[in-house]
């Protein structure tokens, strides 16, 4: 006997499971006036955009009011997203503005060291193993450290290929740039970079 069918031979739909909205239809919801829709694009996107607006700022802090600021104006400004970008990466340019705005107007810079001590953790979804969690640790603060020291710009474009894992287009619509200057940047931003962890390295020899 089917799973569907009765003992008297009638037969009964299956409920499906309910599949995640996308994007576009949780945009939809909210634009017809259900706000609690952006609030589940929040929880999809918060976590990822936090820790991208921290590797680029520099401190929890602000990666945290930077994040919020740009929630608020992805709500305010919803009505004009036009869907010619997936909506992560026009969340994201709203994002990286916002904390070019908080980078023009930051505070005293608290060092990364101390904001990971607030956090507990580093802003990284991976769990090693605890035999190479020591190691781990000082590579990452090698690397913060010296990702701190790049310019604005190349942290930029280094975070969101390397460690968000963007496509070149995507970047270039994210920060309003061409495909080819986003390729020429991150290739000098990798140079300083590697140049400045080497330079760490040696320091510690």
């Amino acid at each position: 006997m089917s799973d569907n069918a009765l003992r008297d031979g009638s037969t009964v739909d299956r409920v499906p499971a309910r599949e995640a909205c996308t994007d576009a239809q949780l945009i939809g919801r909210t634009l017809s006036g259900e706000p609690a829709a952006f609030g589940e694009l929040v929880l999809r996107y918060q976590d990822r955009l936090y820790n991208s607006l921290f590797r680029v700022l520099g401190s929890a802090e602000d990666a945290r009011d930077a994040a919020q600021d740009a929630f608020v104006q992805a709500f305010v400004k919803l009505d004009t997203f036009r869907g010619s970008s997936a909506f992560y990466t026009w969340l994201y340019r709203i994002a990286f503005n916002t904390a070019m705005s908080h980078s023009r107007r930051q505070r005293p810079t608290r060092s990364l060291d101390a904001d990971r001590n607030e956090l507990g953790r580093e802003p990284i979804d991976s769990q090693p193993s605890p035999d190479a969690r020591l190691d781990l640790s000082e590579r990452a603060t090698q690397v913060h450290r010296a990702l701190a020291e790049l310019s604005a710009e190349f942290r930029q474009v280094i975070v969101l290929r390397e460690m968000d894992g963007c496509k070149y287009e995507e970047i270039a619509e994210i920060l309003e740039l061409p495909v080819g200057t986003v390729r020429s940047r991150l290739f000098r931003a990798r140079l300083e970079l590697r140049d400045r962890l080497a330079t760490v390295l040696e320091n510690q020899i």
